[in-house]
C-alpha cells in the first residue's frame, strides 16, 4: 500500500479533568480509494488511532513534520534500505 489519506485525532474531551493533549495529532490512513473521496470519514489509522480523515492534507508533507505520528511514519516509510543482519 503506498496511498495514504491523513487522519486527524482530536483529544479526548472527556479526561477526568486534566487537559488531554495530543502532541502528534496528524496519522497515515491507507486509503483503498482517492484520499478526496475519504473527506470527513472516520477511519483507522496505520498505528490503530481512530481519526477524522482530512482529504484536502498530503501524508508525504505532513508525514516529516513534527506533529506526524511516530508510528505511523515508521510503518509507511518507503524506500528504506535494508542492511545485513551480521
Amino acid at each position: 500500500m503506498d496511498t495514504y489519506a491523513v487522519g486527524f485525532a482530536r483529544p479526548d474531551r472527556w479526561s477526568g479533568g486534566e487537559p488531554a493533549e495530543e502532541q502528534h495529532p496528524w496519522h497515515a490512513v491507507e486509503a483503498h480509494r482517492a484520499p478526496a473521496e475519504l473527506d470527513g470519514e472516520i477511519e483507522l489509522a496505520i498505528c490503530g488511532a481512530i481519526v477524522q480523515i482530512w482529504g484536502s492534507q498530503r501524508w508525504e508533507r505532513v508525514g516529516a513534520g513534527r506533529t506526524a505520528c511516530p508510528t505511523c511514519a515508521r510503518l509507511t516509510a518507503v524506500g528504506r534500505t535494508l542492511t545485513s543482519a551480521r
